[in-house]
């Protein structure tokens, strides 16, 4: 089986965000980059279907060189090789496609991604690769089973749970539960400076989105204290500051 895993390079959850002046672009100075943990999710999920020679695992990646540590870090989990197609990662419809017309011209039995990056929180990814490629696509996964030339997968649903049966080849986006995240040992620390990492040039394709600028949330407001037995007051604020009633 040939498994294609997309990974993402993001802040880290304790970076400080901010922009530069005129709020256009993320100031990325002394910003800490880690590998996308719901990525970490698919990786896992991949590298345990192929044990025992029973697949490889390719990373595909969308950006610049300066996030070949956190790719590198990907082949010391323990993926077999990697792509880096060579463009700054401008929307989700400009890295879908380039992932799409690098899984075109390989033939990947099955396409992971995490359910989301922690940076964007799009979630969209993964259903335009199924689109670009015409293949099924299965949004926020909690299982996996590989049974010869389907998948049983498991989705969480409103009231209960989905079990869906799908033919190779069909991409999924990964949440909880789907692996546990794998952490580098040693020898997969060394044995990943070697690794194959191959960079490809982006193929050209139309811009559809153009970000105008962007905005921080709003401080937290204060907090105000009451008695037990200040309930009119509560009452009160509810209805003109919380507006809640």
């Amino acid at each position: 089986m040939k498994i294609l895993v997309c990974v993402s390079n993001v802040p880290d959850t304790t970076t400080k965000i901010t922009f530069n002046s005129d709020k256009t672009q993320f100031n990325t100075t002394g910003v800490q980059f880690i590998l996308n943990p719901y990525d970490e999710i698919a990786l896992a999920r991949a590298i345990e279907l192929s044990e025992g020679g029973k697949g490889t695992v390719t990373i595909i990646h969308v950006g610049e060189a300066s996030s070949d540590p956190t790719i590198r870090k990907a082949l010391a989990i323990g993926a077999d090789d990697a792509v880096r197609i060579n463009a700054a990662p401008r929307d989700a419809y400009f890295v879908s496609f380039q992932i799409a017309e690098y899984a075109r011209a390989n033939d990947f039995d099955l396409i992971l991604t995490g359910r989301e990056s922690i940076d964007y929180n799009g979630s969209q990814v993964g259903a335009m690769i199924g689109e670009f490629l015409d293949i099924p696509s299965v949004s926020i996964i909690k299982k996996l089973e590989a049974d010869g030339n389907s998948a049983r997968i498991e989705r969480e649903i409103e009231g209960g749970k989905e079990v869906l049966n799908v033919n190779f080849p069909f991409i999924a986006s990964c949440a909880e539960g789907v692996a546990e995240p794998k952490i580098p040992n040693m020898r997969g620390i060394m044995s990943a400076r070697t690794k194959p990492l191959e960079v490809l040039e982006a193929s050209d394709i139309e811009k559809v989105v153009t970000f105008k600028s962007y905005t921080t949330p709003a401080p937290r407001g204060s907090v105000t204290m009451l008695t037990s037995d200040e309930t009119e007051k509560l009452i009160n604020l509810l209805h003109t500051e919380a507006k809640v009633i």
